[in-house]
């Protein structure tokens, strides 16, 4: 038990700076972001909680393996749950908690090497832009080109009115928690605190797919990831929510995708919308093989969930 209150954690962080930190598998990889300041004190950020109107509240303490494993949220939220049990490995689940996965920083190794300079530390250019940038952006025109780490923000942001809770600020859509600035990968203000995120009731009826392309079997950061949340009216689409990641600077939405399939077939919908997945794709030299990549990882999901 923390001997300071959460308020007071925050007018710290705010005054003095630091770091939260949680798990610790980001913020201790990285290395030299501290002082840290510890999380893990606060009981009351950790959890699962439920409405009467059968909605989810998630403590930001949560663990990744604590959510893949809750039966209750894998029939409420499959495809948050199955998202949670494809990340890393069984020791970084085990640790990582679902508040770091939404706040952690990109994997770019330009930013994460201490001998180079960028926009996110401070830095007036973008060195991978202009050097390797393998595992970069293919959407958006962000001066930075790392893609957003977090599968569980990609998750999330598929769940129509899905919040964020911050302390002093209160709740505000995941979708606020990302921006495209190029020196931030989220967008809380120093002293603000991740403490929850809230569900929407459940959909009756969801069905739901997760699948990520990875440069080898197990354990690998994806190279572009997608998730599919569907509800079927026979052998009809009635609705349809289709998130990525690993391609832009913020998880995406496709609505376009979305409304291809909605009241379409389940035979022929999928590959019709997946079609769609590619229309804001603007590749870096070294980026245009996410193209294919995201055209096949979206149809992967599409059918695994109307299937």
């Amino acid at each position: 038990m923390s001997t300071m209150t959460l308020r007071e954690l925050s007018e710290t962080l705010a005054a003095d700076g630091g770091e939260p930190r949680a798990g610790g598998t980001d913020v201790m990889a990285r290395r030299g972001g501290g002082p840290y300041r510890d999380l893990r004190g606060f009981p009351e950020l950790r959890g699962v909680t439920w409405d009467a109107d059968g909605s989810a509240r998630l403590g930001a303490l949560t663990t990744i393996a604590e959510i893949a494993g809750d039966a209750r949220l894998a029939a409420a939220y499959p495809a948050l749950t199955l998202t949670a049990g494809a990340l890393a490995t069984p020791q970084i689940r085990a640790v990582g908690t679902l508040g770091g996965n939404l706040l952690q920083r990109n994997r770019c190794a330009y930013f994460r090497h201490p001998g180079f300079s960028c926009l996110q530390k401070g830095g007036d250019a973008c060195p991978a832009r202009q050097g390797r940038h393998l595992h970069g952006t293919v959407i958006g025109d962000s001066a930075c080109v790392a893609p957003h780490p977090s599968s569980m923000a990609m998750a999330l942001l598929a769940y129509d009115g899905a919040v964020a809770e911050v302390s002093g600020r209160g709740e505000i859509p995941i979708a606020a928690l990302y921006g495209d600035a190029p020196d931030r990968d989220h967008l809380l203000e120093p002293g603000e605190i991740l403490t929850a995120v809230r569900l929407p009731p459940p959909l009756a009826g969801e069905r739901a797919a997760y699948h990520r392309a990875i440069g080898r079997l197990k354990a690998e950061w994806p190279l572009v990831e997608a998730v599919a949340r569907v509800a079927l009216d026979g052998d009809v689409i009635a609705y349809a929510a289709v998130a990525v990641g690993g391609v832009a600077r913020t998880p995406l939405r496709l609505p376009e995708v979305e409304r291809a399939l909605t009241g379409r077939s389940t035979t022929a919908g999928p590959t019709e919308a997946a079609d769609l997945a590619t229309e804001r794709c603007a590749p870096l030299p070294e980026t245009g093989y996410k193209v294919a990549l995201l055209r096949g990882t979206v149809l992967e999901v599409l059918e695994r969930a109307a299937g």
